[in-house]
Parts: structure tokens; C-alpha cells; sequence
């Protein structure tokens, strides 16, 4: 009996957490001109971890598809806002 308790302990330890992949739709409505989707775009997708990234300037957002073991919507945000476009999460 110790020994499943051990093992049993043991891969609870090991065992890899399973990261989400997860979908969020940023705000950029400092996006003025047809080029700029495309900035923030480059942007979005140096991030390590990002699988998926659609933006468009009309309305104005980038939908961006992640996964969060790898980074956040904070990251996120900060790569569009040091693109010079600042993003929120939209509502």
C-alpha cells in the first residue's frame, strides 16, 4: 500500500501541467490607416506562445489566439502598446 501511495505521489508531482489555449479580442483604436493592422500584427505574433493572430482595421481589433503557459493577455498588450498602439481588452 505505501508503495501505490509513493508512485501515486510521485505522478501527481511529475505529472506536466496542461496549458489552455486560450482566444482574446484586443481593442487597437490607434489603428488610423490600412498599414497599421499590419505593425500591430508583427507585433502580436514575435510573442512566444501566440498560435493565431487576426487583425483587422475595421473595428479596429486584433483577435489573438495563445496559449497561456506560454504568455498573457498582458504581454499582449504590452507588444501592441510598444508598437505604439495602445489595446485593451475588448468588452
Amino acid at each position: 500500500m505505501k508503495k501505490l501511495f509513493a508512485a501515486l505521489a510521485l505522478a501527481a508531482v511529475v505529472a506536466p501541467v496542461w496549458a489552455a489555449t486560450q482566444t482574446v479580442t484586443l481593442s487597437v483604436p490607434g489603428m488610423t490607416c490600412p498599414t497599421c493592422p499590419i505593425i500591430v500584427k508583427k507585433a502580436i505574433s514575435r510573442i512566444e506562445g501566440v498560435d493565431k493572430v487576426d487583425v483587422t482595421f475595421e473595428p479596429r481589433e486584433a483577435v489573438v489566439t495563445f496559449d497561456d503557459a506560454k504568455t498573457s493577455v498582458h504581454e499582449l498588450i504590452k507588444a501592441t502598446g510598444d508598437a505604439g498602439f495602445p489595446s485593451s481588452v475588448k468588452q
